[in-house]
């Protein structure tokens, strides 16, 4: 396959029990254009591989498996490798754990982008399951992507807590290697959450469309030995976490846009909550916090000191200068 007209990004780490499903919810797509599937395999420890040589020698054609030689522990290093190596015009994101239940997904996605081409991607609704595929009952985890209306846009984003869809549902043009901004923050910022950057790069690119259809499932499983993110999260101080996280968005955000009303909001409510965690709880961890929402959120956002030093040769900040992801 030459010049396929959309990539799938699929990423995938022990992923045995699921793997199959993501993929023959790839395969079964209608399409009248060529679509390749690039899989980015991180060394997993069970047979995940084994199960993708299978596919890889029935769809020879199709498939591109992406083996790491090492075990990244950092999905969304992976996701950043995975996406370099797409050769399509659009790019529809996957994870081995979650599928598509419209076989048109595709076909309504790049139907819709090739005749507005104001548009950077789409969106749709997911269907929430449970770990056997079950249909939970439970929705509350849904809140955060349940979008009303039709366009999506960078104002949207950075003034409301809803997202258009979750992972398995967006499809973006490939914006991924045109060198407009420094994509590298993805793995920099964070372990695991990609699909807010995703979001992100992509709305700095034009808005997105919403479709109102259920065209995809995403698997949601918090348990305590589980490996996925959900379950990895319920050992983390969840707001710790959000809070590194909007530091190193904002910073990251603030070369190409100006800090809105919103931003300065965060800022304020992300310094109270690092002060009063340092208060409450002292400890070396809560002091690392204090001093990055003290140095960032009240210095720089909000009495708006001079910006940390660019790198010349990035355009990003200095990688010293982001903060890191803090484990708790």
């Amino acid at each position: 396959m030459n010049d396929p007209v959309l990539s799938v990004l699929l990423i995938t780490y022990n992923h045995e029990k699921y793997i199959s499903e993501a993929l023959d919810s790839v395969l079964m797509q209608k399409t009248d254009f060529d679509y390749e599937i690039v899989i980015g395999e991180d060394c997993s420890a069970d047979r995940t591989r084994q199960i993708l040589d299978e596919y890889k020698k029935q769809y020879p054609d199709r498939i591109r498996l992406l083996y790491r030689s090492r075990n990244y522990g950092r999905p969304t290093l992976n996701v950043y490798e995975t996406a370099l190596s797409c050769k399509g015009r659009y790019i529809a994101t996957l994870e081995g754990d979650d599928y598509w239940t419209d076989p048109d997904k595709l076909q309504k996605a790049v139907s819709y982008l090739e005749s507005h081409p104001e548009y950077s991607g789409c969106a749709n609704p997911s269907r929430l399951v449970g770990e056997g595929g079950e249909e939970l009952e439970e929705k509350s985890p849904l809140a955060m992507y349940t979008w009303d209306k039709k366009d999506y846009t960078l104002a949207d984003y950075r003034a409301a807590d809803i997202w258009p869809g979750q992972t398995a549902s967006i499809v973006t043009r490939n914006f991924w290697r045109d060198g407009l901004y420094d994509y590298t923050v993805i793995y920099r910022a964070h372990d695991f959450i990609d699909d807010a950057w995703i979001l992100l790069f992509s709305l700095l690119h034009g808005p997105l469309y919403h479709f109102d259809e259920v065209m995809s499932a995403w698997r949601y499983v918090a348990k305590k030995d589980g490996e996925n993110w959900n379950s990895i999260n319920q050992k983390r101080n969840q707001y710790i976490q959000e809070t590194y996280f909007h530091v190193a968005q904002m910073y990251w955000l603030e070369q190409y846009r100006k800090p809105d009303k919103r931003e300065r909001e965060r800022a304020y409510y992300d310094f109270k909550l690092g002060t009063s965690v340092f208060v409450r709880h002292p400890s070396k961890e809560s002091l690392e916090l204090f001093i990055t929402v003290l140095k960032y959120d009240l210095f720089h956002m909000l009495w708006r000191l001079p910006k940390p030093k660019l790198n010349k040769h990035t355009g990003g900040w200095e990688k010293t200068d982001m903060p890191e992801v803090k484990e708790y």
